[in-house]
């Protein structure tokens, strides 16, 4: 979002469809405008028995704008869970957000 816009949430991770193979990452939320939030980051993409996927990162708010929050990791059958993403950096007058 540029000014008031809303920022986009950031796209899911695929979900692996063989046993061996690892979720896809989730990806970034977009950075808010002057007063909008930025957007929440994907989640992690699921995996039968390899690594979850990673969240995505959430976006930068803007100046007023509070930073998105980070997507979840993965769920996995018999590996790793994914990594939750990183919460969004607030803009100057906004809040950050939890990862």
């Amino acid at each position: 979002g540029l000014l008031f816009g809303a920022a986009g949430a950031g796209g899911g991770g695929g979900h692996a469809d063989s046993i061996t193979q690892a979720g896809g990452a989730g990806g970034a939320g977009g950075n808010g405008g002057l007063f909008s939030s930025g957007g929440a980051g994907g989640d992690g993409g699921t995996s039968v028995s390899a690594t979850g996927g990673t969240g995505g990162v959430g976006g930068t708010g803007g100046l007023f704008g509070a930073g998105g929050a980070g997507g979840v990791g993965g769920a996995t059958g018999g590996g790793t869970g994914g990594l939750g993403g990183a919460g969004g950096t607030g803009g100057m007058f906004g809040a950050g957000s939890s990862g």
